[in-house]
């Protein structure tokens, strides 16, 4: 069960410090909220809690998603076209957020947080009982205001490092950051790739920049991936894989939730 007393920024500590202290590595799949159907967002964040999940991405759908390839865009679009809204989101999460006792974080684009309001956005998904958020397309340059207020809210904020980002600038975003550190394991867009990515190096320089967690993502599709990403970082997120999935189990009329339950425990079976 989760505590009313903790904090978000603390939830999200106290996951990785457990893990830590037991040499352990966490699991965070990405969800697109409102998909497969409407009301999808509360089930599947507890079949992922269930199978292993130690932190749970719910993406917010939008029109012109940055970097997600096309399994998630068109996951995104669909979720638009049914009706898919900010509060409404918001609201499955209050639903089942003393049910699970993960971290839970929104990956939103910085579009729809000034849409609504900076401090609007961040009170409501505080509310809702979110821990922080990613926001995968803040420029650096502009982001120290919204990462600021989300810190002020006891939330955490993290901006993104490719692996092309130079190394003073990715000691830039990882000092903006806070709770972890999110990793794009490759460049350009997300998806399915066969091969495992290469990040011992990135995660090395990091390491020499930051104290915080590292998580990475981008490409992971198989229990092999997860061991090889959780190696050398302290977090493997999956995403396009789980999507896929989902929407698959959907169209040949079996239960994305018993589908996404499965396979994230399949992938959890890649943790040490």
């Amino acid at each position: 069960m989760s505590s009313s007393a903790e904090t978000s920024a603390n939830r999200i500590e106290r996951i990785f410090g457990d893990l830590r202290a037991r040499n352990a590595k966490a699991l965070m799949p990405f969800l697109c909220a409102q998909h497969p159907e409407p009301d999808s967002t509360g089930p599947l964040i507890e079949a992922c809690a269930r199978a292993g999940a130690s932190i749970i991405e719910i993406g917010f759908p939008f029109s012109d998603p940055i970097a997600d390839g096309p399994v998630i865009a068109a996951a995104m679009h669909e979720a638009l076209v049914a009706g898919s809204r900010p509060g409404t989101i918001f609201r499955q999460v209050r639903a089942v957020r003393d049910r699970v006792d993960v971290g839970l974080i929104a990956m939103v684009s910085v579009s729809i947080v000034h849409r609504i309001t900076p401090d609007r956005f961040i009170a409501q998904a505080r509310d809702a009982g979110l821990d922080g958020f990613i926001f995968p397309d803040a420029p650096l340059e502009s982001s120290a205001e919204l990462t600021a207020r989300a810190r002020d809210a006891g939330m955490v904020a993290s901006l993104l490092i490719a692996p092309t980002t130079p190394p003073e600038r990715a000691a830039r975003i990882a000092a903006a950051s806070s709770g972890f550190i999110y990793l794009l394991a490759r460049a350009g867009i997300t998806g399915e790739r066969d091969d495992a990515p290469r990040i011992d190096r990135r995660v090395r320089q990091l390491r020499e920049m930051t104290d915080l967690p590292i998580a990475c993502g981008f490409g992971i599709s198989t229990p092999e991936h997860v061991r090889a990403v959780v190696h050398d970082a302290d977090a493997a997120i999956v995403g396009s894989a789980l999507v896929r999935r989902i929407d698959k189990a959907r169209h040949e009329g079996r239960s994305p939730t018993i589908e996404a339950e499965a396979f994230v425990r399949e992938l959890a079976g890649g943790l040490p």
